[in-house]
């Protein structure tokens, strides 16, 4: 508690200094539209390294900015909230002339997030969205509702339950599922799991899908810091206190691909891809490598591919604008209200992707290439 007592008094006290000084920051000391990007620095803080969607992000971003002569500071926060608020102070006292924000929790920085406005610096929201601050001028990520429809979807084709092209499938259930939701302090986590369970709703209504252990509220699935690990001794726990009887889980709806790789984990350790104990349909998001080897191997059913590149190109239009002093554009300004503002947000589209996808979604765009994907590893 004292720790969080002195970040947090740490990030007021910075706000105060900056706003009664004129050092640092975009506009003070003078328009920056009339810079040279050799004088622009552009602080990028993204969450942590333990995921390879999060190094790409940070890679993508760092490069196209650098690209076009900007001075960059990358930071990864390690999944630690205290060394992320730290991270953005020294951005801000630094001089940095717009910031870049995918945070570990969304509510955790709204001490920074009012220094940067003391020192005007434009704050644009990268993925996961800053909640409770009105501070917050831009958002970029992509239509997160889609991407729990997409999901529930995937395991809806993957059970013969729906046919890819949204046709009805051959199959009838009875299915038994379970349900694992992302991290709570992620404001993502509730979009992905409200389109999942809008789209599963008919189906566990009807009984063509059941949820043995129970667990349908979000609370009861989430996964925090959507850490592999966790997701392995849930999916343990719910093997071992509701599928004792011989009966199988026929799917599960995984937000993430971390997520799945540990529940496919625990459903090998309990057997299941050996014999007539098929493994069940797991679906999954980022398209990381480590997956689409597993989806090309029949392991993993499918993931929602988010192209990053897309995602990082937004981000430094948005930048651009921002230092030219205009404001970007936006193509949604009703959806993401981070529950003092509705922030004006750019959202990009998603692809499923299963096995037969993989060459035409992935390897043709340049996204992996054909080794990377029998190796199951990205080239350093």
């Amino acid at each position: 508690m004292r720790r969080k007592f002195l970040v947090a008094l740490g990030g007021a006290a910075l706000a105060l200094s900056l706003a009664a000084c004129s050092g640092g920051g975009a506009g003070s000391d003078g328009d920056s539209s009339d810079k040279k990007p050799a004088d622009l620095t552009i602080g990028v803080s993204m969450p942590t390294q333990t995921s390879e969607r999060w190094i790409a992000d940070g890679k993508a971003v760092k490069e196209k900015l650098e690209a076009k002569g900007y001075k960059v500071d990358l930071q990864y926060a390690g999944d630690d909230i205290p060394t992320q608020s730290q991270q953005v102070d020294q951005m801000i006292t630094q001089g940095a002339d717009v910031l870049i924000i995918a945070a570990i929790d969304g509510t955790a920085l709204s001490g920074q997030l009012d220094a940067a406005a003391a020192a005007k610096i434009p704050v644009i929201s990268y993925d996961r969205l800053l909640l409770g601050n009105k501070n917050v001028d831009f958002y970029v990520s992509f239509d997160n509702y889609k991407v729990g429809v997409a999901q529930a979807t995937a395991l809806l084709v993957g059970l013969g339950l729906q046919t890819k092209d949204g046709g009805k499938g051959t199959a009838t259930g009875p299915f038994n599922v379970e349900l694992f939701a992302g991290s709570l302090d992620d404001n993502n986590t509730q979009y992905f799991w409200g389109g999942a369970m809008d789209t599963l709703k008919p189906f566990m209504d009807n009984g063509t899908l059941k949820v043995k252990s129970g667990q349908t509220r979000i609370e009861q699935a989430a996964i925090l810091r959507w850490q592999q690990e966790t997701a392995q001794k849930r999916m343990e726990d719910l093997l071992t206190s509701g599928y004792n009887d011989g009966t199988v889980v026929n799917g599960v709806l995984s937000p993430y691909d971390g997520i799945s790789r540990g529940i496919i984990t625990a459903l090998q350790n309990a057997g299941y891809g050996k014999g007539a104990k098929k493994l069940p349909v797991v679906t999954g998001q980022d398209a990381e490598i480590a997956s689409v080897k597993l989806i090309n191997d029949g392991v993993q059913s499918s993931t929602v591919f988010k192209d990053t590149r897309l995602l990082a190109e937004q981000a430094v239009i948005a930048a651009e604008a921002f230092l030219q002093d205009k404001e970007p554009q936006a193509n949604d300004t009703k959806t993401y209200n981070n529950k003092v503002k509705v922030v004006p947000s750019y959202l990009l589209p998603i692809e499923t992707v299963f096995k037969d996808d993989i060459t035409k979604v992935l390897v043709d765009s340049g996204y992996w290439s054909a080794d990377e994907v029998a190796a199951g590893q990205a080239k350093k």
